[in-house]
């Protein structure tokens, strides 16, 4: 019996505070409606804030009280993280209140919706172009905002997302095996940004696509092929000398030199089998030579 009156109750004061807030959208006191938006904002309750602020905004239209409903609008999406309507509120807002305190909040919470709208790496990014073209536009218009920092932060993320995704779409070709287009593929994200933070990785992957792809060409062209990573290794060590990926790529180059009929000398100077093929010839003509001038010596 208790257990029903509580449920009857709690169903009464329910309806009672549906009653009463839709009595409030309903109505057309401005200051009424004005003051419950505020207090539902200020007790965490942004969506039906953000809904009683949509409804104000026509009994405010052109009052000293228009940008700052307008702004909570906004505010109240951005914190109930309707990152899309909110863009849209701060948008609007920066265009038709450009003089007003809330502007520079405003600007700076556009970007930040853009920004907080955006995909994961392996997805769409065309999203987080638009927010690095919009941070980097905020930040040259904006150059003493204290929000530069965190402007800063949001494009290195974005950033980091966009160099990821060429990477890993690169390595795909790498993973079918496909070492001629893995190749090209690494090649071109460096030539496109050279900036591209996995630039050790991209320069790693694109040595070893073209030590894969000679090891596995036919032999009649395996020759130009190995010289092909010769030149891709030896580009990355000038560049990353004491890279960890260095002593993998050091037997890769090492493997690549015997299948040109090369060895590596102890002070690192390429010489050929024929090279050394002659001078062991004439080590031993030298042997005889010596022979020779001893037994004449002898008689």
């Amino acid at each position: 019996m208790k257990k029903t009156l509580f449920v009857i109750l709690a169903v009464v004061a329910v309806a009672s505070c549906k009653s009463q807030y839709d009595a409030l959208l309903a109505s057309n006191d401005a200051d009424t409606k004005y003051a419950a938006a505020m207090d539902y904002f200020n007790n965490g309750k942004y969506k039906k804030a953000a809904t009683l602020f949509e409804s104000l905004a026509v009994l405010t239209s052109n009052t000293e009280k228009d940008d700052t409903v307008q702004f909570y609008w906004g505010l109240s999406n951005y914190r109930d993280r309707d990152y899309y309507t909110a863009e849209a509120n701060f948008t609007r807002f920066i265009t038709h209140y450009p003089m007003s305190v809330f502007t520079p909040e405003a600007a700076f919470l556009r970007i930040d919706c853009l920004y907080r709208s955006t995909y994961r790496y392996e997805l769409d990014q065309v999203p987080t172009q638009q927010a690095l073209a919009e941070i980097s536009q905020y930040k040259k218009e904006n150059p003493d905002s204290p929000r530069i920092e965190a402007c800063d932060k949001m494009e290195a993320d974005l950033n980091e997302r966009l160099d990821r995704k060429a990477l890993e779409a690169a390595k795909l070709y790498y993973k079918m095996e496909n070492y001629k287009s893995s190749r090209i593929a690494f090649r071109n994200i460096l030539k496109n940004d050279p900036e591209n933070i996995y630039r050790e990785d991209i320069l790693y992957y694109t040595a070893m696509s073209s030590y894969k792809y000679a090891l596995l060409s036919v032999t009649a062209k395996q020759k130009e092929r190995y010289l092909t990573f010769v030149d891709d290794y030896l580009n990355f060590i000038s560049e990353i000398p004491e890279s960890s990926y260095r002593r993998e790529l050091d037997v890769m180059y090492r493997r690549a030199q015997k299948a040109l009929g090369k060895s590596i000398a102890d002070d690192g100077e390429d010489i050929s089998d024929r090279d050394l093929r002659k001078q062991k010839k004439e080590e031993e003509k030298a042997l005889r030579r010596a022979a020779r001038e001893l037994e004449k010596q002898g008689e």
